[in-house]
Formats: structure tokens, C-alpha cells, sequence
């Protein structure tokens, strides 16, 4: 938990320095029933891929210990958003060419899990019942 919560607040610093230093910046946000995006919600698509979201120095926003809480515009419709910070992915600034991207792993999910799953696909059956043929 603590390696999580170390991880949240370098994306939090990433996040406020591009902000600083280029006026606006993006995120990629992973599907998540935690994640809130208004009425809109997700769109097919970006439940698979996960949706960009673009926050500038003029926008009223909080980002506090539980994550962003924002009005973001889609289109011409406001939607009330929260985007906790273990869903965000990559926090990055194109006018920067500057980027920071969080791996499932550094997120510290079921790495055991994950783990065995490598082990696994690595190994070669073998069926020893057939026998060998005799000559």
C-alpha cells in the first residue's frame, strides 16, 4: 500500500509541474467503476483503451488524498468528474515531448498472480504416458 500511495503522489507532482511549466496537461484514465465521468460515463471504446483528459492553469479543479474532482466539458456538456489517482495511467505534455507512465506492476497488482501466469506460459508439457517405442 505504501509503494501505491508513494506512486499517486509522484503522478500528482508530475501532473502539477507540466501544468506549471506548459499550462496544460493530460491524462490517460484507465476504465474503472471508481472513475466518474457525469452522466456521460465511458464510452465503449474507452472502457478498453481508457479515455485522455486535458486539465489547463484556468480551470477550477481540486485534486485532494482521494483524487481529482473537476467539471470537465465534452463537447458542450459539462460533466462533474472525480478520477481517483490509482486510474491514472500516464500523465503527460505534448508541447513538453514529456511523458510519465505508470505500469500495472508498479501499481503493485496481484504481482504474484502475474508472476505464476509468466511461469506458466513458459512451461512445455510433456506426456510421459505414451511411452517410448520399442525397436
Amino acid at each position: 500500500m505504501e509503494r501505491r500511495s508513494k506512486i499517486n503522489e509522484l503522478k500528482k507532482e508530475v501532473f502539477f509541474r507540466l501544468l506549471d511549466i506548459a499550462g496544460r496537461v493530460f491524462i490517460l484514465v484507465k476504465y474503472s467503476d471508481a472513475v466518474r465521468i457525469g452522466r456521460r460515463g465511458f464510452l465503449p471504446e474507452e472502457k478498453e483503451n481508457g479515455i485522455v483528459l486535458v486539465f489547463n492553469q484556468k480551470m477550477n479543479f481540486t485534486w485532494d488524498e482521494s483524487g481529482i474532482h473537476a467539471t470537465l466539458l465534452f463537447g458542450t456538456t459539462p460533466e462533474k468528474c472525480f478520477i481517483p489517482p490509482e486510474n491514472i495511467v500516464a500523465v503527460y505534455s505534448p508541447e513538453l515531448e514529456a511523458q510519465f507512465v505508470v505500469s500495472p506492476e508498479a501499481e503493485g497488482e496481484d504481482r504474484e498472480e502475474k508472476e505464476e501466469s509468466k511461469v506458466e506460459d513458459n512451461v512445455i508439457r510433456v506426456d510421459f504416458r505414451k511411452g517410448r517405442q520399442q525397436g
